[in-house]
């Protein structure tokens, strides 16, 4: 990895913004090919090899032939998320179909969990197009994620918060995306790579003061409550909850060796 540049794939939103300001901040800069995606392109890239390294929607692991989790950081909550949510005209109960937002496969899954095993509901699921956010009315809900959802909560009266209803039905937090290898990385870069998300983590307060203000949206409280960036213990079990009920009868489950998680 000396020798070249590592390629790197990393969601766009708001809630990457601490780590790619932690590694444009480190010396990593100068060793990095660093492309924004959306969290599927970010999936799509690392699944066809593209890219070294990927923060990516955790649904793709079962796909991959190996999943080595290289950081001690991930895209995460603890209850809600503010940014993965369900809106709607009507209750749960009258919503008849949803459009699933087409950036990410984690929260695409994630809905249709919730909506057989906890809501306890059978809506229609159809894959959503740019600009779907107009087409939210009177039975027909959406699944939108990411900076797309700031301020829509304003514009429909039922606002269903993913992270909350996970942690409400498991009592886990949830693992939107982490960043994943395909191919084991070397110890030095991997332990150069977390200290520079840390630092990310560690100049939040200066981090918000240069990022554009938005009416309404906090950027402090999403940061700090609302995001939840260890890769903890609770979130490992999370993790494995999540991919196993992704499963199903087939089973799946990840164990922890040092930094990399294969299959077993």
């Amino acid at each position: 990895m000396k020798d070249k540049k590592i390629r790197l794939s990393a969601v766009s939103y708001l809630n990457t913004k601490p780590f790619i300001y932690g590694l444009f901040r480190s010396e990593m800069a100068d060793e990095m090919e660093l492309s924004l995606d959306i969290p599927s392109v970010c999936a799509r890239k690392l699944l066809q090899g593209e890219v070294d390294l990927a923060l990516t929607p955790v649904a793709i692991i079962p796909e991959l032939p190996q999943a080595y989790l290289v950081s001690d950081y991930c895209i995460g909550s603890v209850g809600a998320v503010k940014t993965v949510c369900l809106f709607s005209e009507k209750p749960l109960t009258e919503i008849k179909r949803i459009l699933l937002d087409f950036h990410s496969r984690t929260s695409v899954a994630l809905t249709r969990i919730l909506c057989e095993q906890y809501w306890h509901i059978q809506p229609e699921f159809v894959p959503a197009v740019e600009g779907f956010e107009t087409q939210i009315t009177g039975e027909t809900a959406a699944l939108v994620i990411g900076d797309r959802t700031i301020g829509l909560e304003h514009r429909f009266p039922f606002v269903y918060d993913l992270g909350e209803a996970w942690t409400a039905w498991t009592g886990l937090p949830f693992v939107y995306a982490a960043w994943v290898s395909t191919k084991p990385l070397e110890p030095e870069v991997i332990g150069r790579f977390n200290a520079a998300l840390a630092t990310g983590l560690d100049h939040l307060p200066e981090l918000i003061k240069i990022l554009p203000t938005m009416p309404g949206f906090d950027l402090e409280k999403y940061y700090c409550e609302n995001i939840s960036y260890d890769l903890d213990q609770a979130k490992w079990l999370a993790l494995n909850r999540f991919l196993q009920l992704l499963a199903g009868e087939n089973g799946y489950h990840l164990q922890r060796q040092n930094v990399a998680m294969t299959t077993v």
